[in-house]
């Protein structure tokens, strides 16, 4: 098992390759100091030789922990099973290692570099076991040009096709004769059965109106009145857009609430309070992408305005609850969308019409954690909103 400052020549070359290609540097430049210094050290002199020393203390200091994480990895695999167990759940409430997770830090290329070879000789099920770090291992390996450092990792992504709907069955032709004949005479049957009861009516109503004659009865059209529902329950109705949380803090009056500021593309961050504090630290959601409804009505929840309604899944016995996820890539203010299912969102929900109550009966996620209305994901430019709970009730 490798000890804290002992990483092997192999591993130690691998994060100096691949640091330097994040910074632009040439390798050869460093190679040299590889064999007698330790990461940490390495890591000083790839800065300084990339003219980017000059470093906020807590910004180096933060970079500096996951150096140390990368160090002290162990080689053995039962051992190294732990350690990405708990990278796992360090991911589960942030996209990256450091930064906003628009660029990839020092910190995720560095820790990537050394935990990669232990990783991609995880099987299929051991990987469906570490859902935060596949999805942040995948991004890392495709934002960052490391193809001729490290091989891809190659995950098992759900693919999604619309449900396109069956064509109704075409009534079976009788081509013989007997056939035809029957069918006349069934059909001459049916009619005479028809009037005979269209006369028996006419002659009751006669009798019982004083042979005056009865309006027709007014119905709603049956197929108007099923459109009219469809169109209620639709989640095209509200308008569920990826937020970027910048800022996240304790309600002043309320502890089971948090305040966020979050970015939703507008010229101005808007403020939701959600009721996340027994299950999230305002530290974890700051720079989070989020899932969030944008035209609900704003209000106050205990003289705090909100202005969004953040989507979390819950599990059954709401013991874990965490916002959904958006993939990396997608931007903030982008509209999730479902496939099939088109049309304008309200300017705002109308509370008295009860459209989020009648709609959020429907939102789940599946087996995989994929989020969905009715089955159908929701989507990005990026891809699916995620969670690590299968099978959750999303509100």
């Amino acid at each position: 098992m490798a000890t804290n400052g002992d990483v092997d020549l192999k591993s130690k070359q691998a994060i100096v390759s691949s640091l330097c290609k994040h910074l632009s540097l040439d390798p050869k430049s460093i190679s040299s100091q590889v064999p007698g210094n330790d990461i940490k050290t390495l890591y000083t002199s790839i800065l300084k030789s990339a003219g980017k020393e000059s470093r906020s203390p807590q910004n180096n200091d933060n970079v500096m922990k996951w150096i140390a994480f990368a160090e002290s990895f162990p080689s053995d695999s039962k051992a190294c099973s732990g350690r990405l167990n708990e990278l796992n759940g360090d991911l589960a409430q942030k996209s990256v290692l450091l930064g906003n997770g628009f660029t990839p830090s020092e910190a995720d290329v560095i820790v990537f570099s050394a935990i990669h070879s232990s990783v991609i000789g995880l099987s299929n099920p051991e990987k469906e076991k570490l859902p935060h770090l596949m999805r942040w291992m995948d991004y890392i390996q495709n934002r960052e040009d490391l193809g001729a450092l490290f091989e891809k990792i190659l995950l098992e992504k759900p693919v999604f096709e619309p449900q396109i709907a069956k064509p109704a069955a075409k009534p079976e032709v009788q081509s013989n004769a007997k056939g035809t004949v029957q069918n006349t005479r069934t059909a001459d049957k049916l009619e005479a059965e028809k009037n005979t009861k269209k006369s028996d009516s006419r002659d009751n109503k006669k009798k019982a109106k004083g042979d005056k004659e009865v309006a027709p009865e007014k119905k709603k059209e049956p197929e108007k009145e099923a459109a009219e529902k469809d169109k209620e329950l639709s989640v095209s109705l509200l308008n569920i857009q990826v937020g970027l949380i910048r800022k996240a803090w304790k309600h002043p009056s309320a502890d089971s609430l948090l305040v966020e500021e979050i970015d939703v593309g507008e010229a101005k961050l808007r403020q939701v309070v959600s009721g996340l504090a027994k299950y999230c630290k305002p530290e974890d959601l700051t720079n989070r992408r989020v899932v969030l409804i944008t035209n609900v009505k704003p209000g106050k929840l205990r003289d705090v305005v909100s202005e969004g309604l953040v989507l979390c899944a819950s599990s059954e016995d709401h013991s874990v609850v965490e916002p959904l996820l958006p993939p990396e890539g997608s931007k903030p203010g982008e509209r999730v969308s479902f496939s099939g299912i088109d049309g304008k969102p309200e300017d705002v929900l109308n509370p008295k019409k009860k459209q989020l109550e009648k709609i959020t009966p429907n939102l789940f996620t599946d087996e995989k954690g994929v989020a969905t209305f009715k089955g159908i994901p929701f989507m990005t430019s990026a891809g699916p909103c995620t969670s690590s709970i299968p099978k959750a009730s999303i509100k």
